[in-house]
């Protein structure tokens, strides 16, 4: 759940590492597999020295491929023959898509690392993979409010009001951000529970009458957003051009980097609100017609070492659920709370359901009328 344009830096990385074809690549690697590995993930999420590391430890040569949504890569799942061998989908996609049958079960004797994972992380991901048979955690975080720090104190006094939803949800407060810029996060599976918990719903409520109730608090607001994107609001919170978005944690972590570096003057802060926020997972899986499992396992499991699973987080500002890697994370990331909450805060967080086939179309018909403001 982390969309963020792919920096140069890793997109030349990566073009190098998929352009040579040399005879390690070519040749078949373990249980007479060639040495490839597709992988398909959201965009700027892996640190940059990780996939060419994982190809000269190994010799697998990796082609990466990207998406900025997990509703893109469900429908390339549930369409069968995506051509990969590795994908992240988020906990509650990743739910119903074992109910579908598109992901292998995990060989987990062939990926030792799995012993390196938050046993509580693992037990919680189990409510919607029992056994954790299918997939393992590669990043988790939590969906919030991301503002221009100087915007929001020159309009309201303070940035005590970005403290809570009631800077997205009540008009009196949003409609005084609509000159600066509102961006909310193009995807109902986070935008709508949201609203629900806001209202003192059930977030994992599928009750029609209950998600009207949460499509008409967002339609309340809809004259004040000045668009929904799921990845550029990083580019724009950085540059100034927006005032607030509803996004992902590390991507507005991310945004607030990218303005200190530059030196713009733009300053960038990340609040999860009193009320309580979504705390994602994000999973590694195997499609189950994936044409290069066992190199997968092997690409899963570099994943999850310690200084691997650190080496990320310090790039894409994301926590891992890798016991042994948080001290070696950064100590302004892993003392961030932000990034790793206190427990009083992620007491109040809750997770994403998996919706029924009613209830996901009854969320794009309510989210295309949203952003078409009927």
């Amino acid at each position: 759940m982390k969309l963020r344009l792919l920096s140069l830096g890793i997109a030349a990385t990566l073009l190098a590492a998929c352009g040579g074809k040399d005879d390690a690549a070519q040749g078949p690697g373990d249980g007479g597999e060639e040495k490839v590995l597709n992988v398909y993930n959201y965009s700027d999420y892996i640190a940059e020295e990780t996939i060419p590391g994982f190809q000269e430890q190994t010799g697998i040569r990796v082609t990466y491929d990207v998406y900025d949504s997990d509703e893109v890569l469900e429908t390339k799942l549930l369409a069968g023959s995506s051509g990969y061998d590795v994908v992240v989908p988020t906990l509650n996609f990743f739910g119903r898509q074992i109910q579908a049958g598109v992901f292998m079960k995990l060989d987990k004797g062939k990926i030792p690392n799995l012993a390196n994972i938050d046993p509580k992380i693992l037990e919680r991901i189990a409510g919607q993979d029992p056994g954790n048979e299918y997939g393992v955690p590669y990043m988790m975080g939590t969906t919030g409010i991301g503002y221009n720090v100087d915007k929001i104190t020159e309009i309201f006094g303070s940035t005590e009001v970005a403290n809570s939803w009631d800077i997205v949800f009540k008009p009196e407060n949003i409609s005084k951000l609509k000159d600066c810029g509102v961006t909310l996060l193009d995807t109902p599976a986070d935008m709508l529970p949201i609203a629900l918990h806001y209202l003192g719903e059930d977030p994992h409520s599928g009750d029609p009458e209950k998600l009207q109730k949460a499509a008409d608090l967002i339609k309340s607001i809809r004259p004040y957003v000045q668009n929904f994107h799921s990845s550029q609001y990083v580019s724009a919170l950085a540059n100034g051009s927006i005032c607030l978005a509803v996004g992902w944690s590390g991507d507005i972590i991310q945004a607030r980097d990218r303005a200190e570096e530059a030196e713009n003057g733009v300053n960038v802060a990340y609040s999860i609100p009193k009320e309580g926020a979504p705390q994602w997972f994000d999973m590694l899986a195997i499609p189950a017609d994936a044409k290069h499992p066992q190199n997968a396992h092997a690409f899963i499991n570099y994943l999850l070492d310690p200084q691997v699973a650190a080496n990320n987080t310090n790039y894409i500002h994301y926590a891992n659920p890798v016991s042994a890697a948080t001290p070696l994370v950064d100590e302004e990331i892993r003392n961030d709370p932000t990034i790793y909450p206190p427990e009083e805060v992620a007491a109040k967080m809750f997770t994403y359901a998996i919706n029924s086939p009613e209830t996901d179309r009854l969320y794009t018909r309510l989210w295309t009328e949203i952003k078409q403001g009927k």
